[in-house]
């Protein structure tokens, strides 16, 4: 079952992917990172190869029938909403049509929630999205990166800008991840919510 239709003068893409993260080695490993993680595994899964567009990093890439484009927003964290606005306009994606995979630390380490729409929390990636977009109505996996635990003196801040801890299954949760935006793509919101909510 298809679920985005292309008719005269729609995008060229089913589903632009836009994962939210920050340029530079230093960022690489962190937290906030994890949506550029889960494109690379994309891209990797699926042969894509980067090129340097909307103030990004963007791979087209191919999954059955359906087309999909992955975006890296190379912008920083906070300006994310112009590397994405830029795309969507230039693929005419309707906000229905992009899906933003991003940290989440209040949902525990390793939990996913696919959804349409919702707050901001505080994300600052999500809150450029929406002025830039003129909506907050565009679907989300929210990856869980938790909170520090007791006694750790990191602000929430420096804690999604940290590394994943030595104990935690960062190739695991990367590979889970990517599942669930092909399961999005291919079956739709519902049976991503059932399969990994």
């Amino acid at each position: 079952m298809r679920l985005f239709r292309r008719g005269d003068g729609a995008s060229t893409l089913d589903l632009l992917v836009a994962g939210l993260g920050n340029p530079g080695r230093a960022y690489e490993p962190t937290r906030h990172n994890v949506g550029w993680l889960v494109l690379e595994e994309l891209a990797r899964r699926h042969d894509g190869s980067w090129r340097s567009k909307f103030s990004g990093s963007l791979a087209e890439v191919r999954l059955g029938d359906l087309r999909l484009g992955l975006l890296k927003p190379e912008t920083y964290m906070n300006e994310s909403g112009r590397s994405v606005g830029a795309a969507a306009r230039f693929f005419k994606v309707e906000p229905g049509s992009l899906l933003v995979v991003h940290d989440d630390v209040d949902l525990e380490p390793g939990r996913f929630q696919a959804r349409l729409g919702g707050g901001l929390a505080g994300h600052n990636g999500l809150r450029s999205l929406a002025q830039h977009l003129g909506t907050q109505e565009f679907l989300r996996l929210r990856i869980g990166v938790g909170l520090p635990g007791r006694g750790d003196p990191r602000s929430v801040s420096d804690w999604v800008l940290s590394a994943f801890d030595s104990d935690e299954d960062v190739d695991g949760l990367v590979a889970r991840a990517a599942d669930a935006v092909e399961t999005l793509a291919a079956e739709g919101l519902e049976a991503t919510q059932a399969r990994f909510n």
